[in-house]
Parts: structure tokens; C-alpha cells; sequence
């Protein structure tokens, strides 16, 4: 944040990435995409000039369900560090082992790889929720504010709590009266739902300084206060020229060029200089979100 500014002491940045290195952790080969390195020494030096004091560690496509790099690097931050795991629920897996781990919860990954079967995603949902309940964890859930509308109910059933990513893929330019946008606020004023106030490049438009932008963040905020959180994206995937078609694993996809000092201001003007809700969503809401 800008001069003056104080970030609270235990600020969290609720969904970042790490890659490589790549002789030790190789990329999927079915993988979507191909992102260049991003170590976790760089995720720190990031962390340190924004005085993030947090990290969630959230699995990326490019891994499939190979978490290793993101165990690793969660074992480097320690208390520090949590984890939002990919996993392939037609195997065994040691969940207390990840638990112990630092991980949390489970990412669904429907928009990344173009999936938006509300029916296939309510299964994914029901049969993940079903399995991580007894751990406290919650699904991550990677998706556009129609399917996230059409999984209402099962997010409300659901006996592990939500998390959305990058404001539902929400559109700027609809604001608050789009459709789904208020299914999704109604999820979090209910309590079933946190939602990400993150990776508004990634939203319709593409331009973070969309005024529809804080619109849409200053309706999430008034409906639920409680349940929103904030995350840089770090470390931007996606800024090849494939425009949300068609990508090329062949190639090297350059990352988006994001200033993510100016991302975490953005949030003091959605909060409007409210300390307490600053605080709220930079600390207190992950903190009981991920156990801090």
C-alpha cells in the first residue's frame, strides 16, 4: 500500500501459485498451459515489499493433481503457509498426511479448462465436500457465476463451506444486478460461501480499473463482510495472446504484467478506508478460513 498506509499485522494473500523448479516438480503432460517458472523465493520478496505476512498456496492446472511443488513449498513457510490442494477422487489419498501439511482445502477447477456443466460441477462438489468435511477443509471453486448460481442450493446442502475464486468471473460492465451476481452475494450473506476479491484483470474487460469493478467488490462487501477475502493472483498466469480460446502447452506462456502493490490499494479504496473491514478480510476472515 501507498505511503502512510499500514497493512495489519497477520495480512493474508488467499490464492497464489508456484512452478517449478522444473527438473524437480515437471508439469503435467496433459497440462493446459505452460507457465514459465515462479519460485517461491520470488512469491516472498513480493510478500515482504507488500508486508503479506500469509501465504494460501492454491494448485494450479498446468500440475493436474501433483502437488508436490505446492507441499514443498508450504513446507517452507511453515506456520506461515497453507495449502489448497488438486486431487483425483478415484484414488486413495492420505488426507491427514496433507492435513498435517498445511493444506485446507480442495480446488475444482471448472473455468481454466472451459468445463461449465452445472451437472458435472454439482457431482464434483458433492463428492469432494463429502470427502474433506471431517477435516474442516472447504472446496475452491474455479468457476463463472452461472454455474456457481446453478450450485446454490448444493453450496447451501454442502457440509464444507465454499470459496470462490476472482469474484465468480463476475462481468464489471453488468454490475450488481447480473445475473447470478446475487445468487452469489445471497451464498455469502448466508454463510455457505467466502468469494476472493482477486484477479480483476481476469474478469470480462479485462481492466481492473473498470469502476464496475468496485461496484461489484462493494456489493460483496455489504452483503457479507465476514466472508470475503483477498488475494494478489501471483504470479498471473495467462498473459499469452490466446484472449480466454485456445492455448498452446507447446509454447511458454508469459505471465500477466500486474503491479500487485496497486492490487492490494485497490482493496483500501473498495473497504473505503475502513480499518476494522480491512482488517476483516485481510486477517481475520482467512485466519478462521484456513486456521491460521
Amino acid at each position: 500500500m501507498s505511503a502512510g498506509h499500514v497493512v495489519p499485522a497477520g495480512a493474508t494473500d488467499c490464492h497464489v501459485h508456484v512452478f517449478g523448479p522444473y527438473d524437480r516438480f515437471p508439469l503435467a503432460p496433459d497440462r493446459p498451459y505452460t507457465p514459465p517458472e515462479a519460485s517461491l523465493a520470488d512469491l516472498r520478496a513480493m510478500h515482504v515489499a507488500l508486508r503479506i505476512e500469509r501465504a494460501v498456496i492454491v494448485a494450479a492446472s498446468p500440475y493436474g493433481t501433483d502437488n508436490g511443488a505446492l507441499l514443498a513449498a508450504l513446507r517452507a513457510l511453515g506456520a506461515a503457509g497453507r495449502g489448497v490442494v488438486a486431487l483425483d477422487l478415484g484414488r486413495e489419498v492420505d488426507l491427514e498426511r496433507l492435513h498435517a501439511a498445511g493444506v485446507r482445502g480442495v480446488r475444482i477447477n471448472l473455468a481454466s479448462v472451459g468445463a461449465a456443466d452445472p451437472g458435472a460441477a454439482e457431482a464434483a462438489l458433492r463428492a469432494t465436500a463429502a470427502r474433506i468435511a471431517p477435516l474442516g477443509w472447504h472446496v475452491d471453486l474455479h468457476a463463472g457465476l452461472d454455474v456457481i448460481a446453478a450450485l446454490g442450493d448444493a453450496i447451501e446442502r454442502s457440509p464444507a463451506p465454499t470459496v470462490v475464486d476472482h469474484f465468480g468471473y463476475a462481468d464489471p460492465a453488468g454490475r450488481a444486478d447480473q445475473s447470478g451476481f446475487g445468487a452469489l452475494c445471497d451464498l455469502a450473506a448466508a454463510g455457505g460461501a467466502y468469494v476472493k476479491l482477486s484477479a480483476p484483470e481476469r474478469l470480462p474487460g479485462g481492466d481492473p480499473t473498470h469502476p464496475g469493478v468496485a461496484a461489484l467488490a462493494r456489493a460483496l462487501l455489504d452483503a457479507a463482510p465476514d466472508r470475503m477475502l483477498w488475494a494478489s493472483d501471483w504470479p498471473h498466469t495467462g498473459g499469452g495472446p490466446h484472449g480466454g480460446g485456445a492455448r498452446d502447452a507447446n509454447d511458454v506462456e508469459p505471465f500477466r504484467a500486474v503491479d500487485d502493490a496497486r492490487a492490494l490499494e485497490r482493496l483500501r479504496e473498495w473497504t473505503r478506508g475502513d480499518e476494522d473491514e480491512l482488517r476483516r478480510v485481510l486477517v481475520e476472515n482467512p485466519a478462521r478460513l484456513y486456521g491460521f
